[in-house]
């Protein structure tokens, strides 16, 4: 097959499949640490607080294995990259298992974080080399495959957790990432030839150029804009179960509200996707980030129970897609060759940004008494990040004009 004949053709829609289960299998790692925090909290005796580090440690390391991973992509292709963080993970489980103190966990789940990353920003850069008319739709199944993840392993899991302990699901883990990863992964070999990134390249270079920025600085301004993005993202996502507790309907009704707001982000990614093939990863980008503005704005007046449920399907719906386009807007302005390591920065600003609001939604609540203000300041945030994807689209060209 030649390399102009390799985009949208059956061999992408099936590496396309294969990628997505590993990404369900290889995210894991984020939600397994989720699953077992409370049964870790009473083994060692453990605050709230202390018990949060293993989490806490695994997304910096999650947010670092975008970007390092990403860079191991480019050079020596998505194989090596995958075989290398899954052995990594496996690791880290085993560290996990045999570990005997609270700080000897988070260490092990920094290693997590970093193994698990393989499943997000570095097989979204891969997916998008193989599509060019369809790259929405692919990258937004691919990065669906983290959801997805998040859905499924927490239901499987729970029973054994229950029986056997947490330490036993991390066994399970540690031998399903290898038995699945790794065999998959060799039906990654083949690369992109080199002449299918010529038309890409070209255009990216276009656009670029077209909005009067370097590639850095375009890099350096998604990850700004990535920030602000998450930081409101994360007000809604990281405190929704603290919010209903503190308005009196209780952590079971904050939970059911969150897993609306991740049943509404796999439909959102997947429009987004569609959306994103129609119209450019810019426009996308601005009109998810505008809703995710109008229901942070809903969360304002309204806390009743049924209006609760109704703003945060809604805001599940806005968010999805939001990140994934990160990622378009890199293939679409920034040389194919370097798409490993751009798409993993950004992906990195945006978990960074996950933890800063995180962290920031709670400091604001402790001074204020209130969730009222973080609502507000994830607002303000989000209005930067649309504000930069304005400025992209009134200095870019079009994307009609020249296809990615």
């Amino acid at each position: 097959m030649q390399g102009s004949d390799i985009h949208d053709s059956s061999y992408s829609w099936t590496r396309l499949i294969i990628t997505l289960i590993i990404a369900t299998v290889a995210n894991v790692g984020m939600w397994a640490v989720i699953i077992v925090m409370p049964a870790v909290e009473v083994e060692f005796n453990a605050g709230r607080a202390e018990a949060s580090m293993p989490y806490t440690l695994t997304m910096i390391g999650f947010a670092l294995g975008n970007l390092l991973i990403g860079r191991l992509v480019d050079r020596f292709g998505v194989t090596v990259a995958l075989i290398g963080a899954a052995l990594v993970s496996a690791l880290a489980y085993l560290c996990a298992i045999l570990s005997g103190s609270i700080f000897v966990l988070s260490l092990a789940h920094l290693l997590l974080g970093l193994g698990t990353a393989v499943g997000f920003g570095p097989l979204i850069a891969d997916i998008s080399h193989w599509f060019l008319r369809k790259r929405g739709i692919a990258v937004a199944l691919v990065a669906s495959g983290n959801y997805l993840s998040g859905a499924i392993w927490p239901t499987l899991l729970a029973d054994i957790l229950t029986a056997d302990g947490w330490r036993h699901v991390y066994m399970i883990l540690a031998i399903m990432t290898l038995a699945v990863v790794i065999p998959l992964s060799f039906l990654l070999r083949r690369r992109v030839p080199e002449d299918a990134h010529g038309k890409a390249q070209a255009a990216a270079t276009l656009r670029a150029r077209s909005t009067g920025f370097s590639p850095r600085t375009l890099q350096y301004l998604l990850g700004l804009a990535g920030i602000g993005c998450c930081v409101a993202m994360s007000m809604p996502q990281v405190h929704i179960v603290s919010y209903c507790v503190g308005l009196g309907y209780g952590p079971v009704v904050g939970a059911e509200m969150l897993s609306l707001m991740l049943l509404g982000g796999v439909v959102s990614r997947v429009l987004s996707g569609v959306l994103a093939d129609k119209v450019g990863g810019v426009i996308t980008l601005l009109v998810g980030s505008t809703l995710q503005c109008i229901a942070l704005f809903l969360y304002l007046p309204y806390d009743g129970l049924v209006p609760l449920y109704v703003i945060s399907l809604i805001f599940g719906l806005s968010q999805g897609g939001i990140v994934p386009s990160y990622a378009l807007i890199v293939r679409e302005y920034m040389p194919a060759k370097e798409a490993g390591a751009r798409v993993g920065f950004v992906m990195m600003m945006t978990i960074l940004g996950m933890a800063l609001g995180g962290w920031m939604s709670g400091w604001i609540y402790d001074m204020t008494g209130s969730y009222q203000a973080a609502f507000l300041n994830g607002i303000v945030w989000n209005l930067m990040n649309m504000g930069i994807m304005v400025m992209l689209l009134l200095r870019g060209r079009p994307r009609q004009m020249v296809p990615a």
